[in-house]
């Protein structure tokens, strides 16, 4: 089922459709989506390597107009939808330790947890709670999620072609690695954070 999913993403990255289905995952994810564009980025980078800089800067604006959204629910609707959307991902009991973090490291909640496979949302949603300051949760945003999509795209820009290979011959480990890093994301912020 996956491999056909991926490769159906391959045959997507060529279709004029796919920069906006990018955005719009990017988008989504930053505020309620539970699906990381990365699903997209990484396809669409290895069919296209030339591409894959430009793949990154949609990921990176669209990520951060999506955090955008997840600082307003969280600023203003966090007792209707951010508290369900919170509660939904299993992370209610943690939120108030995690808001009360943001006084004293808040730059390097948003900077750390935008890079990793922690979902970002929660840091969108948890900075419009916390009233972390817009502007400076704007620019991290750009420097977290852009450090993260352009180090991706990079690798495969350079290495496109070997990287794809390996997918192709490998995909079922390939899946599972980036599934345990999803799944190891979602337990840190449950257990350890």
């Amino acid at each position: 089922m996956f491999r056909r999913l991926y490769d159906w993403v391959l045959t997507l990255s060529g279709s004029r459709h796919a920069i906006w289905a990018l955005a719009a995952v990017s988008f989504a994810e930053s505020s309620f989506f539970p699906v990381p564009p990365d699903v997209l980025l990484l396809p669409m980078a290895l069919a296209k390597p030339n591409r894959a800089l430009l793949y990154a800067g949609v990921c990176t604006v669209s990520s951060v107009l999506g955090g955008l959204l997840g600082y307003a629910i969280g600023a203003l609707l966090y007792d209707s939808i951010g508290q369900w959307l919170i509660s939904a991902y299993g992370y209610g009991e943690n939120l108030e330790a995690f808001r009360q973090a943001y006084a004293q490291y808040g730059e390097w909640i948003i900077l750390i947890k935008g890079i990793t496979p922690i979902p970002y949302k929660l840091v969108t949603i948890t900075s419009g709670f916390a009233g972390y300051d817009l502007m400076w949760f704007t620019i991290l945003s750009i420097i977290t999620r852009g450090a993260r999509f352009y180090l991706l795209a990079g690798l495969l820009h350079r290495y496109g072609n070997p990287i794809r290979q390996i997918v192709e011959e490998h995909f079922g480990l390939v899946l599972g690695v980036l599934a345990f890093f999803v799944v190891a994301g979602f337990v840190g912020v449950r257990y350890v954070f």
